[in-house]
């Protein structure tokens, strides 16, 4: 079996598996998935709806465990691990952008951004917060609530959260999905440009085919396989 601990492979799975109950039987989301991501890799996972895409994501982030295979991610086995051990595997190597931003509506623009670097115990979280804001426009909305702010702007709050802790891996399930086409444009050059700047690796799911083609690299499910 190939060492997923290899310095240049970031991301891997093999057989990864996933079935669910339901009234009509067994159903398979995610079906004998091996897949390997390098370091610095650009991936994205394009189908259907219901073809699997944020099944696949969360597995291969630990969020979500398989009913078979393995998952690992920077050289760590997570589905070896109990959900406090994949929590801890992820904290300071992966951040996430969501459809639905998912940014705690009671905290400010700043505070939100604070957020995953106080919970790691780090220092100087709130200059950190308040550079990557700067750096996606940012910097005269720190004080201000996610209701005070449009789409595209909580949107960039997220993509500044899930840098500020520079991860070794970001993954971004339909970023641009609640936003109209020409915010979407500029929410997916920013997370480009700031992937670059870091280095990080990029797994996107997306039904845009455009906006796949910027990654390195596509893969497509269908019915929860590799078409």
């Amino acid at each position: 079996m190939t060492d997923f601990r290899e310095s240049d492979t970031v991301l891997a799975s093999k057989g990864l598996t996933k079935k669910v109950t339901s009234p009509e039987g067994t159903l398979t989301i995610v079906d004998d998935i091996d897949l390997s991501v390098a370091r610095g890799e650009s991936l994205a996972i394009v189908g259907a709806s219901g073809a699997g895409k944020s099944t696949l994501l969360a597995l291969l982030a630990g969020l979500d465990l398989p009913t078979a295979g393995e998952a690992w991610l920077d050289g760590l086995n997570l589905t070896e691990m109990d959900e406090d051990g994949r929590a801890e595997a992820r904290a300071g190597r992966v951040g996430f952008v969501f459809q639905s931003f998912h940014l705690v509506p009671s905290l400010t623009a700043l505070e939100n951004v604070m957020l995953p670097l106080e919970l790691a115990g780090g220092r100087g979280a709130r200059d950190a917060a308040v550079a990557v804001l700067d750096r996606v426009g940012l910097s005269r909305r720190l004080h201000h609530y996610p209701r005070q702010l449009s789409g595209g702007e909580r949107q960039r709050v997220a993509i500044a959260r899930a840098f500020v802790a520079e991860p070794v891996i970001l993954f971004a399930d339909e970023p641009t999905g609640n936003l109209d086409a020409a915010t979407g444009k500029r929410i997916v050059d920013l997370l480009f440009s700031l992937n670059a700047e870091k280095g990080a690796t990029l797994v996107l799911v997306t039904h845009d085919q455009s906006l796949a083609q910027r990654c390195d690299r596509v893969i497509q499910l269908a019915e929860g396989r590799l078409a």
